[in-house]
């Protein structure tokens, strides 16, 4: 070390420690604003002078003051270790040339802002960053480049202060070390001047916890940029669901939406609350709440309602900060920990939530769908006078109230529905009730907002502003059950073993759809949940259906759809882009369809339906059953199982793609044939058969026989007594040959085939006999010319006729094969009459069979016993709710919140054309009565073995179905006006009452 150098580490260490203590910018302030940096914030003069008065003269001379000494030290130091360079050498080697800087030059550098920084700290209390910040600048410009890059990322865009400053400091010598590598000394010297700062941050009080002056307007603004706290998340922002909780992003999403939400802060998981408490200021005259919002509270899955702490009326910093903690804490309750374990949730965090705390009138909490009876349109509210805690608290009996808020039928579902609802307010007291209508208008409203999904509200009414205090689901009110599509579907009344066939079918079909559009994004769904029956009717899962759609792209009002008919928007670009490819192999199963089928039917179901034929057991003659073991049969069974899966899905694409490509085409009803669908085309050759049958009666003998009050049984006695009216009954019975595979429900295996009971066959054709349609009822579409596009989607409407041939007698064999065991079973005294056997399930019945065990024939018994009468009970229903929420509730609490009918009710509009006559209703075809051209009938469904009553009908209203139902496509074919989707119409319409329908609006007006 040459004697120069020696002197230079002398003047380093004294003169730049009283460098860095020397108060330039305290002087520079005073001199130019008269004020003493030293009595504001922390007394760090520098920081101070760059937020208190950055924006001025005296702020940015106090900043260049203090950069000029970090500067001033390497220059130092590059002077002595360094020697022979000229002053701009000096000054520029460091920025345009630093690989020149020698090894000793460069780590004296680093060792004088050393020097800087203890001199700052022990004598002016500053850190020295804006020193070393700028002296490492000049000392080698491409470190300080890299640090200010990739530590400004972190500072300026998010925000995150402490992690900032810790990865600048890691960063300086980090950037170094890879630089230069094999300069160790540099390296340590940097480290240790690092380690340095960091140890001088933990010292002071950082200057950016504290607020500028009042009336600092610039300095409010660059304090809160530099600050860059997450704790001032406000509720005016969009919030992140899986950063803050539902609880408070709902509350930030309705106050988006313009609800009168209070006022309130959010501080995440883990942030300092240190900036929010000083930022508020709540006193006994605008106190605060602080809520608890935690991962997972207030979802669709858990409420998490009292098991976290809520802190009233805290009028002070000291309060909230304790109340913060408190809140806090409680996540971590036992009981808290016990309630997230048994809901299976996850320990993820709480985030807490302050509001301004609203001085309640009146106060209380909506539920937009009733939480004990689980389906109608009451809206309950529980209210008081005072604040919200009252009610909540259970230890005051609120008043009770029950609102009817029931929305006009075929209305679009509105933001408000003010306009659009009757309200109906049900109990008294000290709540007035215009407020008690306005809450529950309020709570459909939010259902609304939210799709359909039940909300519970709690609110508070200050005298002028309705406050929402929170919105959340009701959990117990889901899934949500629909009949809607469902009660078409598979219609009437469900007995154990055709549910515990056609719901594992129907719903694993629909899952392979599902998955073929949605690919990967299909797992964690469970298709088999579906379906269900209440009050032994089937109900779909509006619910998870409405989570497929969403996943499939359709906007997010698929749940308002499946459950009210709302017409589905425009679905995003995004959502219909990530679904293409899925949508793709949808497409392709639709084009191909047709030829799959075609080849499906020569290599299974042809040769199939062909050998059951053949093969099983004659309907109706027990002495062949010795030749047929239950195992046997049982084989058969799954045989024809596994043919009735790859039928299933057909049934359910074919009619989706004949509908799909209705609508795309624009192809009117009328310009098409359904004559290839089994029940259209029965009904054509029995009325063939009934026309040549009545050219062989002579008039008087028509008379006689039809003066007869059962004519049935007359008429074919009377043809087998004329010649060739052997003829008409041959081809009868090739008739029932045929068609005989036809029920009264075609999905339902309990219900009997025509070819088990002809009657309401053998009935009908004696109506056409007597009673021949006119002219004008006959399928004129066949007579027209069809275009191109027609013609292509009457090969569709042809295929799903094809179809549901096929499926109608995949299902036939099957009930016959039942049957057959049952027959068996019978006879061994195992069940005790006949239909028992439907009253289990698929998986008792091969258990029985497997095991051959007494005890559980007896166990079978009694449940067959139990099962029996739990479906006449759901038989005697006046009604079911055509949206259930939750579980079912009991069957006694059905009548309850159902509104009598309007004299105009709205639904469906199937076929079209006006016509008045005297309702009959009927719930089933065993005691049927006149049926003449003034009868309008009203039933729950229809099916294909409804057509022979309908054909007689004047007009046609049904509960449930759409239009290209059974019911919808007979009426059609015979120009009979048909409703179809009026909810409770066999209760809300009585027998002999005038009604007038137009099935071209879908309307159905009561005229007495």
């Amino acid at each position: 070390m040459t004697l120069t150098q020696v002197w230079g580490v002398l003047l380093i260490l004294i003169i730049c420690p009283l460098l860095g203590g020397l108060p330039l910018t305290g002087w520079i302030v005073y001199a130019l604003k008269r004020r003493k940096l030293r009595e504001i914030g922390t007394g760090n003069i520098g920081v101070q002078a760059a937020f208190y008065h950055g924006g001025t003269l005296a702020g940015i001379l106090a900043v260049l003051s203090e950069a000029g000494k970090g500067i001033a030290a390497v220059m130092m130091a590059r002077a002595f270790f360094q020697p022979g360079d000229s002053v701009w050498e000096m000054l520029t080697r460091g920025l345009f040339h630093p690989e020149t800087v020698i090894s000793p030059s460069a780590t004296w550098e680093l060792i004088a802002l050393v020097a800087l920084v203890m001199g700052r700290y022990w004598m002016g209390k500053g850190a020295g960053t804006t020193n070393v910040v700028w002296g490492f600048v000049f000392h080698d410009v491409r470190v300080a480049g890299l640090v200010f890059l990739i530590g400004g990322i972190s500072f300026t865009i998010l925000r995150e202060r402490s992690a900032g400053r810790i990865a600048v400091l890691i960063l300086f010598p980090l950037m170094l070390a890879l630089l230069h590598p094999h300069e160790y000394d540099r390296i340590f010297v940097a480290i240790s001047l690092a380690m340095l700062i960091g140890w001088i941050y933990k010292k002071i009080p950082d200057d950016l916890d504290l607020r500028p002056e009042a009336g600092q307007a610039d300095s409010e603004k660059m304090f809160r940029f530099f600050r860059g706290d997450k704790a001032m998340i406000s509720l005016d922002q969009q919030l992140d669901t899986s950063k803050v909780g539902q609880k408070a992003a709902t509350l930030s999403q309705l106050k988006r939406w313009g609800y009168s939400v209070p006022d309130g802060w959010v501080l995440p998981p883990g942030d300092d609350s240190a900036p929010l408490i000083e930022s508020l200021q709540p006193s006994p005259t605008s106190p605060l709440v602080v809520r608890s919002s935690a991962i997972g509270e207030d979802s669709e899955l858990a409420s998490a309602a009292g098991q976290y702490e809520t802190i009233l009326n805290v009028t002070s910093r000291e309060a909230l900060q304790q109340a913060i903690l408190r809140c806090q804490a409680s996540y971590n309750l036992p009981s808290a920990v016990d309630y997230r374990q048994q809901r299976y949730l996850p320990e993820a965090s709480m985030a807490v939530v302050i509001q301004k705390q609203v001085s309640g009138a009146f106060s209380g909490v909506a539920f937009s769908r009733d939480p004990i009876l689980g389906h109608g349109d009451a809206v309950a509210i529980e209210a008081l006078p005072g604040a919200a805690s009252r009610v909540v608290s259970g230890k005051v009996t609120p008043e009770q109230y029950r609102v009817i808020v029931k929305e006009r039928e075929n209305l679009p579902l509105p933001s408000s529905p003010t306009q659009n609802a009757e309200v109906v307010v049900e109990g008294e007291g000290d709540v007035p009730q215009k407020l008690i209508r306005q809450v529950a208008i309020l709570a459909r409203e939010l259902e609304n907002r939210y799709h359909g999904i039940p909300q519970d509200i709690e609110w508070s009414y200050d005298g002028e502003i309705l406050w929402i205090l929170q919105s959340r689901p009701i959990t117990n009110l889901s899934p949500i059950w629909t009949r809607k599509i469902a009660a078409e579907v598979i219609p009437g009344l469900i007995r154990p073993l055709t549910w515990s066939i056609n719901r594992p079918l129907t719903c694993g079909v629909w899952g392979e759809i599902f998955t073929l559009v949605l690919d990967k994004r299909a797992r964690g769904l469970d298709f088999n949940e579906t379906a269900t029956l209440h009050y032994s009717r089937a109900y779909f899962n509006a619910t998870l259906l409405g989570q497929i759609f969403r996943r499939m792209g359709l906007p997010a009002e698929s749940l308002e759809f499946l459950t009210r008919g709302a017409k589905f928007s425009k679905p995003p670009w995004r959502s219909t882009w990530q679904n293409v490819p899925g949508l793709l192999r949808l497409l392709g199963r639709e084009l191909r369809l047709e030829k799959d089928f075609q080849r499906d039917y020569r290599r299974y179901f042809a040769p199939a339906l062909a050998e059951l034929s053949q093969s099983r057991p004659k309907i109706g003659r027990p002495a062949t059953l010795p030749h047929f073991s239950p195992q046997a049969i049982l084989e058969t069974i799954d045989f024809i199982l596994d043919l009735l899966k790859r039928a299933t899905f057909y049934s359910i694409l074919a009619p989706l793609s004949l509908a799909l490509r209705q609508a795309i085409l624009k192809v009117k009803d009328a310009e098409l044939d359904a004559g290839q669908t089994p029940e259209v085309a029965s009904l054509r050759r029995l009325r063939e058969l009934a026309n040549a049958a009545r050219h062989l009666l002579s008039q008087s003998q028509l008379n006689n026989v039809e003066s007869d009050r059962d004519f049935a049984p007359t008429l074919f006695a009377r043809l087998a007594e004329i010649p060739d009216g052997d003829s008409i009954l041959k081809q009868f019975d090739e008739f029932l040959d045929k068609y005989g595979y036809l029920s009264d429900v075609g999905t339902d295996i309990a219900v009997p085939t025509w070819k088990e009971d002809p009657s309401p066959v053998r009935e009908l054709f004696a109506q056409f006999v007597f009673n021949p349609p006119s002219d004008s009822q006959q399928h004129s579409s066949t007579q027209k010319s069809q275009r191109k596009t027609q013609s292509s989607l009457q090969r569709r409407l042809d295929l799903k006729g094809r179809v549901t041939e096929v499926y109608s007698q995949l299902l036939a064999e099957l009930r016959w094969n039942f049957i057959a065991l049952e027959q068996i079973c019978l006879d061994a005294g195992v069940l005790k009459q006949a239909g028992d056997i439907f009253f289990l399930e698929l998986s008792e019945i091969r258990r029985f069979i497997a095991e051959e065990d007494r005890t559980i024939a007896e166990e079978l018994a009694q449940l067959v016993q139990k099962r029996r009468s739990q479906l006449e009970q759901d038989r005697q229903l006046e009604t079911v709710p055509p949206v259930v929420y939750g579980n079912a509730p009991p069957a006694a609490m059905l009548r309850i919140g159902v509104s009598e009918p309007s004299q105009q009710l709205q639904g469906i509009a199937a076929s079209p054309g006006q016509v008045e006559g005297r309702v009959k209703v009927l719930r089933n075809l065993q005691a049927l009565g006149e049926v003449d051209k003034n009868t309008i009938l009203v039933v729950e469904y229809t099916d294909s073995g409804w057509a022979p009553l309908l054909a007689r009908a004047g007009g046609l209203i049904a509960e449930v179905g759409g239009r290209l139902s059974h019911g919808a496509i007979v009426a059609r074919e015979y120009n009979i006006p048909a409703v179809m989707d009026i909810h409770n119409a066999t209760r809300l319409l009585r027998n002999g009452q005038r009604v007038r329908i137009d099935g071209t609006r879908g309307t159905v007006e009561i005229l007495e």
